[in-house]
């Protein structure tokens, strides 16, 4: 399997609640805690990615703990 490059958000503050993105260029995204490079990344076609980033930015995972 070819080396991803990870990459974090552009909004991410240095703070330690960040994920990073691999978009190698197929139908395959791939998402990853910043905390551990080295652990597991979940991976998503381009439907579920939108509708995880989606998901994301209206809150649906805030659980009320914000």
């Amino acid at each position: 399997m070819t080396q991803l490059t990870f990459k974090k958000s552009s909004y991410s503050n240095g703070d330690f609640n960040c994920v990073e993105v691999a978009i190698p260029g197929g139908p395959i995204s791939y998402i990853r805690d910043s905390k551990d490079p080295s652990g597991p990344a979940l991976a998503f076609d381009r439907a579920a990615h939108g509708a995880f980033i989606t998901a994301v930015a209206t809150g649906e995972f805030d659980f009320g703990l914000l």
